[in-house]
């Protein structure tokens, strides 16, 4: 489908669902930008769910979010019960005008909800020549190293540089792979790669069905358990948000509105080293790149390289949707 077509469709769903006009285009812009550096899993499969919580009252359209100031850098947002994409987009402004001010931005953000790729703020960031890390959790799906039952999100880190040319962003979730592949794999009736989830009985499995009522295992074993409680900590404990397994699934707990937590850092390079950082970046990943190549290396490419190849060449290519997605999108679109 054409990506003005798409869009246009997509703002009338969220408007249809009581968004405002502006937030049904940053939520648009959000769901579309996924498909095209190829994350479908964070794009159009996720619209129903978004649009369900919705229908049900447990996303807020028509937000009341509070900025209450801490401190020039610092500052505590009440997302009240907003969609994710919003609040964290103000969040992450915020972030931005912080540390632009103070040299840091801290910014938590409470009462929020899943707010699709954490690299799409860490890039703002990186545009305005910005340190920034950005972490946020999510309903259980990891088991804590030791249990047997899930607790943790798969609670993605993510870090973001300015090099001058493509953004340095690395983007990843603290499970081998994230939920919305699983999630994807389940709807569209594809199977799982072997050895990243396990069934309810402890074994591995590729049925993204068992995968999904069973848990899936972190990366690098314990450390991978550690980094997940971590970013519960730092988004869900020190943010004031549900925490330790509490966040509602959004797909299938419609018990209550999710109260996810997200927490931004910005750091502004030139506190330390003023303009020398950029010229020493730069120096950095030219080191990296100068490597010899391993077997089946052409080029050896910085976190975010990639996904910036990819945007690039879709940015004026059609979306090619799922037939299951594209119905359901006319199914919205219609009522």
């Amino acid at each position: 489908m054409k990506k003005n077509i798409l869009r246009l469709k997509i703002i009338q769903i969220f408007r249809k669902h009581l968004l405002s006009k502006k937030d049904s285009e940053i939520c648009t812009d959000y769901l579309i930008k996924a498909e095209l550096v190829e994350a479908k899993s964070h794009g159009l499969v996720r619209l129903k769910m978004y649009c369900d919580r919705l229908q049900k009252k447990l996303i807020n359209p028509r937000p009341k979010i509070k900025i209450r100031k801490i401190s020039s850098s610092i500052s505590h947002i009440d997302a009240d019960n907003s969609i994710g994409f919003v609040s964290a987009d103000i969040g992450i402004a915020q972030a931005i005008k912080n540390a632009k001010r103070t040299g840091i931005g801290l910014v938590a953000i409470k009462k929020s909800g899943h707010f699709g790729l954490s690299s799409f703020y860490a890039e703002q960031a990186v545009k305005k020549n910005l340190i920034v890390f950005c972490f946020t959790n999510a309903p259980p799906a990891l088991a804590p190293h030791g249990a047997k039952k899930s607790l943790f999100g798969t609670n993605p880190i993510c870090f973001g540089v300015p090099t001058g040319k493509t953004p340095f962003i690395l983007d990843s979730s603290t499970s081998l792979i994230n939920r919305g592949k699983i999630r994807q794999a389940h709807k569209l009736g594809k199977k799982i790669p072997y050895g990243v989830a396990l069934d309810k009985s402890g074994k591995i499995t590729t049925n993204a069905k068992k995968a999904l009522d069973g848990t899936q295992l972190p990366i690098a074993g314990f450390k991978g358990s550690g980094l997940a409680w971590m970013v519960d900590i730092l988004s869900g404990v020190l943010t004031g948000s549900n925490h330790g397994g509490k966040i509602k699934d959004p797909f299938d707990d419609f018990s209550g509105p999710q109260n996810v937590g997200h927490l931004f850092i910005t750091i502004d390079p030139k506190v330390f080293v003023g303009k020398q950082f950029m010229k020493e970046i730069k120096k950095n990943i030219k080191l990296v790149k100068r490597l010899p190549k391993a077997k089946g290396f052409s080029s050896i490419l910085y976190p975010g390289e990639r996904k910036n190849k990819l945007y690039k060449k879709n940015l004026n290519k059609d979306i090619s949707i799922p037939k299951k997605i594209l119905k359901e999108i006319n199914q919205l679109h219609a009522v």
